[in-house]
C-alpha cells in the first residue's frame, strides 16, 4: 500500500501571491514529486502591441510587472533602438542605469518583507516595507510618481536629473548605507530565520547550469552570471561591477534558501555604489537622440528589422525581442521574462524539502507571473473571440461541469 497522496497548492492559495498551480507527490510531511502549471493570466498584452506604435507599445511594456516598471520599457526600447540604429545620448545611458538601480533596491527589499512573510514573520515584513518607502520617495522625487514613472522613451529618457537633485539622491542612499547592517542582522543573523532558510530548497550549481537559472537564483549557486558583466549596456561598462555571489560576503554558494537572500542583500550595497558612481562621472549633455515626437513616430515608421535586448532585471536575465516590418504597429513582440527562466529550477529546489518549506522556497526565485503569462490567443476560425464568445463558452463550461457533477 501507497503512503504517498497528492497536494495541490494554487493557483488560489494564502502562501502564493500571484496564481501558479503546483502538484505534489508526498509521502507524510517530505516531498518526492513535484510539476507547475502556468496560464492562470490571460493578458494578451503582446498581441495588443501589434496594433499600437512603437511609443504606445512604451507604456504598455511599463505595466507587464509593478515592481520592474523601469526594466520592461528600458528593454523594450533598446530593442527598438537596435532595430532602428538609433544611438541613445551618453547622460540618458547614466539617468537610465541610476533608474533601474533604483528599481533594484526597492525590489529586493520589498522580497526581503514578502519572503519574512512566508516564514510567519510580519513584524519584519512591515518594518522592511516601511523602510522601502524611503526609495520610493526618491524614484517620485526623480519622476513624479512612484511606479509606473512614465520617463523611458524610444532614444534616451522623458526626464532629466538636474545637479540640484543630486544631494537627495545621495541622501537616501546614505539612509540605507545606515541600515544595511540592521537589515542584515535580521535576514542573516536570526536564529529563526537561519532555521527556516539554511540548508533548504538547495539548487546546485549543476542543476543551476543544466536548468538555465538566472539572476540572484544563479548567483546563490554560485553561477557567475549577469547580463550587466557579460553584455553590458546602459552606463554599466563605464563601472566598476561584478557578479555578486555568496563569497563575496565570506559565505559558501550552497545555493539554498539563505544564500539567496545574501545576494540579493549584497545587490542591495552594490546598486547604492552603482548609483554613486554614476552620479560622479555622468557628463552634462542631451537625454534624447530626437526630442520631437513627430519626427521619431516616422523614423519608427520606416523601421525593417529586427531588434533584441538583454537586460538584467531584480529577478534575472530580461529579453525583449521587436520585430519592424516598415509599418506603424511592430509585426511581433516577445518578452521572456527571468520568472520563466527559474521555474524549472523549482522542481530540485522543492524536491525532498517539507511541506511547511514549499511557500518560503517558491518565494525565494521572486516569482512574478504576471511577467510570465503575458499573452494567450485562442482563434475561432480566422478571428480572435470576442468577449461575448468567451463568456458563452464559458457558459457553456460551468453548465457541463455541473452536469457532470449531478451524475
Amino acid at each position: 500500500m501507497s503512503n504517498s497522496f497528492e497536494l495541490c497548492v494554487g493557483p488560489i492559495h494564502p502562501a502564493l501571491k500571484e496564481p501558479i498551480k503546483l502538484d505534489f507527490t508526498v509521502e507524510g510531511e517530505r516531498v518526492k514529486g513535484v510539476s507547475f502549471s502556468l496560464g492562470q493570466v490571460h493578458r494578451a498584452i503582446e498581441w495588443a502591441a501589434t496594433k499600437r506604435n512603437p511609443i504606445q507599445v512604451l507604456y504598455m511594456a511599463e505595466r507587464i510587472c509593478g515592481i520592474c516598471n523601469m526594466c520592461h520599457p528600458m528593454a523594450f526600447s533598446m530593442a527598438v533602438e537596435n532595430a532602428a540604429n538609433i544611438e541613445v545620448p551618453e547622460r540618458a545611458e547614466y539617468i537610465r542605469t541610476i533608474n533601474v538601480e533604483l528599481e533594484r533596491i526597492h525590489s529586493h527589499i520589498l522580497w526581503a518583507g514578502v519572503a519574512a512573510h512566508e516564514l510567519g514573520f510580519d513584524s519584519v515584513m512591515h518594518y522592511t516595507w516601511r523602510v522601502r518607502e524611503k526609495v520610493l520617495d526618491i524614484i517620485e522625487y526623480l519622476n513624479g510618481n512612484r511606479i509606473t514613472k512614465g520617463i523611458l522613451m524610444v532614444g534616451g529618457v522623458r526626464r532629466d536629473i538636474q545637479e540640484k537633485d543630486y544631494g537627495k539622491v545621495r541622501e537616501a542612499l546614505d539612509y540605507y548605507k545606515e541600515l544595511y547592517a540592521k537589515l542584515e542582522g535580521i535576514m542573516l543573523n536570526d536564529a529563526s530565520v537561519r532555521a527556516r532558510t539554511k540548508d533548504i530548497g538547495i539548487l546546485t550549481k549543476k542543476n543551476a547550469l543544466e536548468l538555465c537559472a538566472v539572476g540572484p537564483t544563479a548567483r546563490a549557486s554560485g553561477v557567475k552570471k549577469d547580463v550587466r558583466v557579460d553584455w553590458p549596456y546602459a552606463a554599466y561598462p563605464d563601472l566598476d561591477i561584478k557578479p555578486v555571489l555568496p563569497e563575496t560576503a565570506g559565505f559558501k554558494a550552497t545555493g539554498d534558501t539563505y544564500t539567496r537572500i545574501i545576494v540579493r542583500l549584497l545587490e542591495i550595497k552594490q546598486s547604492i555604489d552603482l548609483i554613486e558612481q554614476c552620479l560622479d562621472k555622468m557628463k552634462p549633455g542631451p537625454i534624447l537622440a530626437e526630442p520631437v515626437l513627430q519626427k521619431l513616430l516616422v523614423q519608427l515608421k520606416n523601421v525593417q528589422g529586427e531588434g533584441v535586448a538583454f537586460q538584467e532585471a531584480p529577478r534575472g536575465e530580461l529579453i525583449h525581442y521587436i520585430k519592424m516590418t516598415g509599418q506603424e504597429s511592430p509585426y511581433a513582440w516577445k518578452v521572456r521574462a527571468p520568472t520563466y527562466a527559474n521555474l524549472p529550477p523549482l522542481v530540485p529546489m522543492l524536491s525532498e524539502c517539507e511541506i511547511a518549506d514549499i511557500p518560503i522556497i517558491v518565494a525565494s526565485i521572486d516569482p512574478c507571473m504576471s511577467c510570465t503569462n503575458r499573452a494567450i490567443i485562442t482563434d475561432k476560425g480566422n478571428s480572435v473571440l470576442s468577449m461575448d464568445d468567451l463568456r458563452e463558452l464559458s457558459i457553456r463550461k460551468t453548465l457541463a461541469m455541473q452536469k457532470e457533477a449531478s451524475k
